[in-house]
């Protein structure tokens, strides 16, 4: 009899079905055990009474351990009372593997401890729901672009140059050549927005940073879209659309996971456009109002980004940064040209910048001055440059981190819970 998952039990209630899946609990009275069983995709309880499976695999069932594999055969039925509503009378019980003593126990154990058992920590309730709200972001993610018409574009891991800056690159040998672990897809993406109009690229980037905040990890996930005839307004409408949707997603299809997580959807549920939009400069006279030792010029750290997300109840766009603390390739304000066509999206609750984008230079003579400025090699940048030669318009685009996105929509203190197997400074196991 081929197997079913717990996910689908409610529309097998009265038939005979077989789950396979892993043992999470088990707990006796007498001549019946009650055993919950995970199969990835939900936990379920099964009942094994002795008088109806016998003496024989009522003993092996009794010798079964915490995530020990098992087959289950049995007719569900449905029971209030149960954990997830349904429960499987089994009939027939066939232990896969019984495993060794758990590491991972219900008490209190470290960070360190639950990070070096990352592979088993992933199994827990706590984690399987941070994943799986995290699926759902990406779907959202793709569904929002896809549904707009932008096409996927897969940017290279591989570069031959900097996106961001020179100090944060993990550097490589390729071939006979140097080249570097992608910062982000942007560059690419640009070509991409002049052949296509619409693109978006989602994929690993990496970043060498030597920084142990909640909110840093060396190799992230970001979903940067790209359009061409564009500007900052354009952007700013677009975060704010795709913010909202993700949400509205993840609240559609997710609330099981984020109750498993406590998170108070009642603030997620406030996620609705118009967002705040304020100045950099005015970000800045907020700041220095609460105490902050800003001054203008100074870019914002994560204590400066939780300070300001925490007076709103909904993300914030902060615009028009100081040009000489962002990207080369950021376009100038024709009415400031000391200031950029920028944006940060800043998340509530203390989480800050989960967004960061603007508007591009589109004149090749201003990109190669700012290259220079910046004391980046142009030969590097040459195919770069042609986008500008070659039927040049005003684009835009922006990035979000997904692992910064799952954070703060699960309500996470730290970005390590956000994926798989985080990688961060000096943690490279497993």
């Amino acid at each position: 009899m081929a197997g079913i998952y717990i996910e689908e039990v409610a529309r097998h209630v009265g038939q005979e079905v077989t789950i396979q899946g892993w043992l999470r609990h088990r707990r006796s009275s007498g001549k019946i055990h009650f055993l919950i069983v995970r199969d990835g995709t939900g936990d379920l309880q099964a009942v094994v009474s002795k008088a109806t499976v016998g003496e024989e695999q009522f003993a092996e069932s009794a010798k079964l351990t915490q995530e020990s594999s098992l087959v289950l055969t049995g007719t569900l039925r449905q029971d209030a009372r149960a954990q997830g509503g349904y429960e499987l009378d089994v009939t027939q019980i066939r232990p896969l593997q019984i495993a060794e003593p758990f590491p991972i126990q219900p008490k209190e154990h470290g960070v360190g401890f639950l990070m070096e058992h990352r592979h088993l920590w992933l199994r827990s309730s706590r984690q399987h729901a941070v994943l799986r709200i995290r699926h759902e972001i990406i779907r959202a993610c793709r569904n929002f672009f896809d549904e707009r018409g932008f096409i996927l574009v897969d940017a290279p891991i591989f570069t031959p140059n900097a996106c961001e800056g020179t100090t944060t690159l993990f550097q490589t040998d390729y071939f006979d050549e140097k080249a570097y672990l992608t910062q982000s897809g942007q560059l690419y993406g640009e070509a991409t927005a002049a052949a296509f109009g619409r693109v978006y690229c989602f994929g690993p980037t990496f970043r060498a940073e030597k920084s142990k905040t909640r909110r840093h990890l060396t190799e992230f996930w970001m979903v940067e879209p790209e359009v061409a005839f564009a500007e900052l307004a354009d952007m700013m409408a677009l975060a704010e659309a795709f913010l909202s949707h993700i949400v509205e997603q993840v609240l559609a299809t997710r609330r099981a996971e984020l109750a498993v997580l406590e998170r108070d959807v009642s603030k997620l549920e406030r996620i609705k456009p118009p967002f705040p939009r304020i100045t950099y400069e005015e970000a800045v006279a907020r700041l220095q109002q609460k105490g902050n030792p800003i001054q203008s010029g100074d870019d914002f750290g994560g204590d400066e980004e939780t300070l300001l997300s925490n007076e709103f109840d909904r993300p914030a766009i902060v615009h028009r940064y100081p040009a000489a603390i962002k990207a080369f390739y950021m376009q100038s304000d024709p009415l400031r040209p000391d200031l950029a066509l920028c944006m940060d999206v800043l998340a509530p609750e203390g989480y800050g910048e989960i967004i960061g984008g603007g508007q591009r230079i589109h004149e090749h003579d201003k990109l190669v001055a700012r290259i220079h400025e910046h004391k980046l090699p142009e030969e590097a940048f040459r195919w770069y440059l042609d986008i500008r030669k070659f039927g040049s318009v005003p684009h835009a685009g922006f990035g979000m981190g997904i692992e910064r996105a799952v954070a703060w929509i699960c309500g996470l203190e730290h970005v390590r819970e956000t994926i798989p197997f985080p990688r961060m400074l000096y943690k490279l196991y497993p």
